[in-house]
């Protein structure tokens, strides 16, 4: 089969390989109709993820249509178009019984902070990713999710990340009527958490970002007020002049580890590698918020440590809040959002690109050519029953 395998920094490569199997009872093989690249994945492309090992299948949204299943499974059949949450659980462990699907205790032998995702290196414990034409799915009976006949393909997909990480994005901010909130960059999970902070009751919605279409697509998308950053001399004032002088309430990290905005950060995050990346986006939230506010944290970094001021969190009072989405959680709800049109997923699709082009498809990602928002990629079988 093809797969998008990593070979080095900077360095994606499609290349057949042997097609998955059934490794336990409870497994399912499921063939991909369509997976993303996602936002956390430029971490891995720009080798700022550690063990990220030569060879291992890249891409954690996926959904697909069930080939094969175990003999435990039941709550799956061949045929059934399934959507798959980044999260890989168990369901039955401490973690997952407080819907903390992204903490299971039983998924990841190679970490103690955190659970096993797909295609995401070995610090999520090395399972194979999406950004093929098949994955075998553990935990089957209690990950993937039967896509409503209602449901685009393309709005399922979504699903399986990006929504649910800006919408918990806007949950964690324990968002109040009338809130100002401000969300830290403006790729797919940014916009879907400026878009939910209004289902959760907020009264003004800024993004902030240096990429012009993304901040125009912003204004369209999200209904946000937009600040480019390269614009302004400083961040954090130019936030607390908008909102008289007090500081935004809520303060969203979308962005994580490859933020850009300081010279810095970027030199020793991202360059010499002395911290988990640059950090600053992280630093604007901190420093912007209000006293008694509330930051929420879904950028991804890494799990060594990160010079952020954590004394002027404490001095201000601020709750901080973060976790990987627990995707299955959400996803009731947010069909549901869906179902009354109060969002469709897709309209964040600028770019649907073949499997065998996907090296192709990282470079227009990554960096941002021709005004790309999210790239789907779409393997060879799905194309012919198109």
């Amino acid at each position: 089969m093809l797969a998008t395998t990593y070979r080095r920094p900077r360095t994606m490569r499609i290349e057949h390989v042997a097609e998955p199997e059934i490794e336990h009872p409870n497994d399912a093989i499921i063939r991909v109709t369509r997976s993303c690249i996602c936002g956390s994945d430029i971490h891995i492309y720009n080798g700022l993820v550690p063990d990220t090992r030569v060879g291992s299948i890249i891409g954690h949204e996926f959904c697909g249509v069930v080939e094969e299943v175990g003999p435990s499974v039941q709550n799956l059949k061949v045929g059934d178009r399934v959507l798959v949450p980044f999260n890989i659980f168990c369901g039955s462990c401490y973690f997952c019984q407080k819907e903390l699907y992204g903490n299971c205790h039983n998924v990841n032998s190679q970490a103690s902070a955190m659970g096993g995702f797909y295609g995401y290196t070995h610090t999520a414990g090395g399972y194979d990713g999406g950004q093929a034409e098949y994955v075998r799915v553990p935990f089957a009976d209690v990950g993937p999710t039967v896509i409503p006949d209602d449901i685009h393909i393309e709005d399922a997909v979504l699903l399986t990340d990006a929504f649910p990480t800006g919408y918990q994005a806007a949950e964690m901010g324990s968002i109040r009527e009338g809130d100002t909130v401000v969300v830290f960059g403006a790729g797919p999970v940014g916009l879907f958490a400026a878009k939910s902070a209004w289902f959760f009751g907020a009264g003004r919605v800024i993004v902030v970002d240096c990429e012009d279409y993304r901040l125009e697509f912003a204004r369209k998308f999200a209904h946000a007020e937009t600040v480019n950053f390269r614009e302004i001399d400083d961040v954090a004032t130019h936030l607390k002049k908008m909102t008289d002088w007090l500081g935004p309430d809520v303060c969203i990290d979308a962005v994580g580890c490859d933020a850009t905005g300081s010279a810095f950060h970027g030199i020793t995050g991202k360059i010499l590698m002395l911290q988990a990346g640059s950090p600053i986006a992280l630093h604007w939230a901190i420093n912007s918020a209000r006293k008694g506010g509330r930051i929420s944290i879904v950028g991804v970094y890494g799990p060594t440590f990160n010079m952020i001021p954590i004394g002027n969190a404490v001095n201000k009072g601020l709750t901080l809040r973060m976790n990987q989405a627990s995707v299955k959680r959400h996803l009731p709800r947010l069909i549901e959002h869906i179902r009354a049109g109060h969002i469709s997923p897709r309209e964040v699709i600028t770019h649907r690109i073949p499997l065998e082009d996907a090296a192709d498809a990282y470079d227009i990602f990554v960096n941002k050519r021709d005004n790309c928002i999210k790239t789907v990629l779409i393997p060879p079988s799905a194309r012919a029953e198109a």
